[in-house]
């Protein structure tokens, strides 16, 4: 339970997010997560040891997955690489969208820590991964479209 709930609460940090993102393209990739998030709650609220997709069960499938890692390299393709760390803010929606991937990361500890007592789908658990590492990205593009990103400095303060 404690593993849906994250992911629901995941779910309306993307609701959140999208009220502060301009641009379709990126707003229909969040809704699409939003759906696909719903899947994963119904995968998960139905424990079993086959995690084919059926009627009556849904499942989080490979296609979804790599859907997930074709977009994170389209939009990296408008990215430099990263020469340093990011702190989680910017404009628009990316502090939103830093806050959703930190939220996804605390589902994907639950969904492992669940996966110790009961069998938790294999396309789940890699979903939940990649959607992090999505939404960092998607974080960066918004930021880097917008006013730029907000490099950590290491040491600043220290006087």
């Amino acid at each position: 339970m404690a593993a849906i709930g994250d992911v629901d609460e995941a779910n309306s940090a993307i609701g959140v997010a999208l009220l502060h993102l301009a641009g379709e393209e990126l707003r229909a990739m969040l809704r699409r997560i939003q759906n696909e998030l719903f899947d994963l709650g119904a995968d998960l609220a139905t424990p079993g040891e086959d995690f084919a997709p059926s009627e009556m069960t849904l499942r989080v499938t490979g296609p979804q997955v790599e859907r997930l890692e074709r977009e994170i390299d389209a939009m990296n393709e408008e990215l430099e690489p990263l020469r340093s760390f990011i702190l989680p803010g910017g404009e628009g929606g990316a502090a939103h969208l830093h806050l959703a991937r930190t939220i996804v990361r605390r589902a994907e500890r639950a969904l492992v820590e669940a996966g110790a007592e009961v069998a938790i789908n294999p396309q789940a658990l890699a979903y939940i991964n990649r959607l992090s590492d999505h939404l960092f990205v998607l974080a960066r593009l918004v930021s880097v479209r917008g006013s730029g990103e907000i490099l950590w400095q290491p040491g600043a303060t220290r006087g």
